[in-house]
């Protein structure tokens, strides 16, 4: 049975989400609180498995409260909840070290399906904003056998389907906008897509999160040479041009 805290100063709205969560989750146990105060003692008092936070941004008041509830209960997990809906507060919410960032105008089913992700153990980031205006999916451009496979130990991160398209190609050593690229997103998307692995893989940096990609990728099922040199015209490579004394030496051989 999970037990959620929903934080909101607005009293409609926290009461609105209780009501709403009790309603869809019949098992789960909810606790409203109205302050980041009262909701530390709610924390340090029981063990939650979710609290979601009712803030605009990621304001210093809120990286204080995330870290003293992260002290008080390391294995709660947490997100917000916003009235926000740019790809800026959602990357500074996962740079916070937020496992999720939820909209308030996002529809009641996206809602659920991010409440009960971040549960399942997922990083939630609402696709809708986090790839807002982008192009298809990279399946519709290299097809569906273009990235190399996951081993069966990446299950457990429970990535969405983007998350494990950029952890594949950050496995390749691919830079942020050479990802972009190849996916046909916009950089910002990119770093959002990175900063969610970063929390999934439990790592602090880009460097760590390429070393533990390498590690789960199934280096038996060959990459598409397209794909590493991000296809025709988008990643040529430049043949190495001679150096001087390599063209001296040719045309005294020439002569």
């Amino acid at each position: 049975m999970p037990r959620i805290l929903v934080l909101d100063e607005h009293c409609v709205y926290r009461t609105g989400l209780h009501d709403f969560i009790r309603a869809k989750i019949p098992r789960a146990e909810v606790i409203e609180a109205s302050d980041p105060k009262e909701a530390l003692s709610q924390i340090r008092d029981a063990c939650f498995d979710l609290v979601l936070f009712g803030a605009r941004r990621s304001s210093s008041a809120v990286l204080d409260f995330l870290k003293l509830g992260r002290e008080a209960s390391p294995k709660t997990r947490f997100a917000i909840v916003s009235a926000s809906n740019t790809q800026t507060d959602i990357l500074a919410s996962l740079a916070a070290g937020f496992h999720g960032f939820i909209s308030k105008r996002q529809s009641d089913a996206d809602i659920l399906s991010a409440i009960t992700d971040i549960l399942s153990g997922r990083v939630y980031v609402p696709e809708s904003l986090a790839e807002a205006g982008e192009a298809n999916p990279l399946s519709s451009r290299f097809g569906k056998e273009a990235l190399p496979t996951l081993l069966p130990e990446a299950d457990v991160l429970k990535l969405t389907k983007r998350q494990r398209e950029v952890l594949s190609l950050l496995a390749q050593g691919l830079s942020n906008k050479e990802i972009a690229r190849t996916l046909a997103i916009a950089e910002a998307t990119t770093k959002i897509h990175m900063a969610a692995l970063l929390r999934a893989l439990g790592v602090r940096n880009r460097t760590e999160a390429a070393f533990k990609a390498s590690k789960l990728m199934n280096s038996t099922k060959p990459v598409s040479a397209d794909l590493v040199s991000g296809g025709p015209g988008v990643f040529e490579t430049k043949r190495p041009q001679p150096m001087a004394s390599e063209l001296s030496r040719t045309r005294r051989s020439a002569r």
